[in-house]
Order: C-alpha cells, then structure tokens, then sequence
C-alpha cells in the first residue's frame, strides 16, 4: 500500500518533508501541494518532478479523495483550521508543530478527532525519534539510573535574526523541550518559573537572551533548561537525567576528533537541520509505516499538541511575571490513553 500525501505549505520545511518521502523514503507518494504563495507551490513540483496537482488552497487539497494524509508545514497561525478541516474530513494528518496556536485550538482539534473514533493525528515533534534521546528514553524505562529527580537540558543556537523575540524562546525554542521531557519522563507538568541572566551583548532590544526556565513535575522532578539562542560557538543540544541511581546523558552529536595545531577538537555543528536528519527521517517513515500497518500513528498525539500548547502558555506568562506559574491541563481522555498509544 501507497499512502498519498498532500502538502499544505511549500516553504523549506514543506519542501524537506517532499524531498524525503519522494526521495528518501518508502510508502507514500506526494499526489498534491498548496501554498498561499501559489508560485512557490508550482515551482516545488516542478523542482521534484512531482506527478502532483496544485490547489488553491488547503479545502481544495483536502477534498481530492486522492488524499489519504495531509502534511501541514503552513504558516503556524493556519495549522488549526487545516488540521480540523482534514480531520473531519477523516484524512490522516501529519502536522508541524504548533498543532494550533492557543490550547483552545488544540482542544478543538482533540475533540474533532475523537468524533471520529480513532486517532488520526501526529504532531511533527521529531527529538522522540532521535537515537540519542531513544537511548535515554530506554534507560529510564529500564530502571537504569532510578528514579529521576532532576534534568539539566540546554537548547543553544550561534545566533537568530531580528525578528526573534523574547517569547520565541518559548513558543519556538523551548518547545522542543518542553515535548520530549515529558515524553522522557512520562509526568505531567505542575508549574514553571523563569529567570533572565544578565544579557549577552550579542542579543538585541526586543530579545532577553539567555533564558533559564526550571520546572517542576507533578511528580516532584525538576528540570533546569537553558535557552540561549545567540552562543555563538554552535548549535549544541544537551540534557542530562540525574536518577536516584545514576545520571544518563545525552551523547555528543557524533564528529571525528581531529589532532592538529597543536590542539586536540571536535567539530560542533551550527545548523539544526543536520543535527535531527536522521530523526525527520524516521519520524516519517514510523507515521508511514503505523498508518499503513495499524490504521493510527503511533507518535505524539494531538493530546501532545495540548500539553504543548498549555505548557507554553504558561511559560510566556512566567517570562511576563517573573513569578511561579501554575501548569493546569484538561484530564487526559481515555481516547489517548497509554493502552492505545504505543510510544515512539
């Protein structure tokens, strides 16, 4: 079986995601793409040699009975409205994330879904499917170091452009972060506070930069997570969990160590897009292969999208308030609960 993707959004991570299953991957086709710039969607299939139709626009997309997944990797602000549209249509959805911009949009994609009767979701949160973090996901389902009782995790970046203010952080730094922890750790979140080092003069007017953000679990783990998007040495993602038992830590993206100059180094990389490939690619090929052989996807949830959205909320207002702010979800459904959802 061939699953038949349409792409709404042709942009660079719409056009990585048509790369990789045209050309990388197994099982599906790309039969279909839009874009509101209509020129871009054109050149895409032109630029793949795609067997594909243009739409207007994602409606249009969502009714070709071709269709059997949509990928949203549209302007973040359009997610909701594309997501809810394909899912009572009762199209499979690969969406980027946000699932939706406020926690009100997730909640109405959950209970579109839900109608339906079976999940048909997967938001596009790609670290799950990273080695490195599969390793650490593995050892603390195994027992391997414990129970956890912290995390330090840092998300770094050389730089960021202008446009890149403080609460970006959060809605398109931290989030990341905010997804694969409570996946690593399987606990809800209780609340959030921030805190802003002093200012790296590298940063600009409308960007407080570092950020620390400590959060605390349900369950009375607490994490430490830095934020600094203007480190200048490199794109570095770390996290460590300190267990009752021992520390697991995430392994150093993999570089040769090279004796030179008098000096011993390794290369650190400066773009994100290489430091998760791998993880894309398998992330998709997981959704490729559930569809087709379960009939649901098996990764994060639209339940995931919430808990992201809800998390982030809360992050923002605690970088307003300089206060502790509570972290208050919904009661899980049944619908997404562990007994349906096998992890990535």
């Amino acid at each position: 079986m061939t699953l038949k993707f349409g792409v709404v959004g042709t942009g660079a991570i719409g056009r990585e995601h048509i790369d990789r299953i045209t050309n990388k991957l197994s099982g599906g086709k790309i039969v279909a793409v839009t874009d509101v710039n209509q020129e871009s969607a054109k050149q895409t299939v032109e630029m793949y040699q795609l067997d594909a139709v243009v739409y207007p626009d994602d409606q249009a997309l969502i009714a070709d009975e071709n269709v059997d997944v949509v990928v949203v990797t549209s302007w973040g602000p359009a997610h909701e409205a594309t997501v809810v549209a394909a899912v009572e249509a009762g199209k499979y959805v690969f969406c980027e994330k946000p699932l939706a911009t406020t926690a009100e949009g997730c909640m109405r994609i959950v209970e579109a879904e839900m109608k339906q009767g079976k999940k048909l979701v997967q938001v596009g949160f790609m670290r799950r499917y990273d080695n490195g973090y599969v390793q650490l996901k593995q050892a603390i389902d195994n027992h391997e170091i414990g129970e956890p009782l912290m995390i330090r995790a840092a998300h770094r970046n050389p730089t960021v452009g202008e446009n890149y203010v403080t609460e970006m952080a959060v809605v398109d730094t931290l989030i990341h972060e905010i997804d694969v922890l409570h996946w690593l750790v399987n606990d809800d979140y209780k609340s959030v506070q921030v805190v802003f080092p002093r200012k790296t003069k590298y940063s600009h007017e409308k960007l407080q930069d570092p950020q620390l953000f400590t959060i605390e679990t349900v369950g009375g783990i607490v994490m430490s997570v830095e934020v600094f998007v203007n480190c200048k040495y490199g794109y570095d993602i770390q996290c460590e969990v300190i267990g009752e038992d021992g520390v697991a830590k995430l392994p150093e993206y993999s570089s040769i160590v090279m004796r030179k100059d008098e000096k011993l180094s390794t290369s650190i990389l400066n773009d994100w897009k290489y430091r998760f490939m791998d993880a894309y690619n398998v992330e998709i090929q997981d959704f490729i292969d559930s569809v087709t052989k379960k009939g649901e996807p098996q990764g994060p949830t639209s339940w995931d999208g919430y808990i992201a959205a809800v998390t982030a909320d809360a992050c923002v207002k605690a970088q307003q308030t300089g206060q502790k702010e509570a972290i208050v979800l919904n009661e899980k459904p049944a619908f997404y609960s562990e007994k349906k959802l096998q992890k990535a």
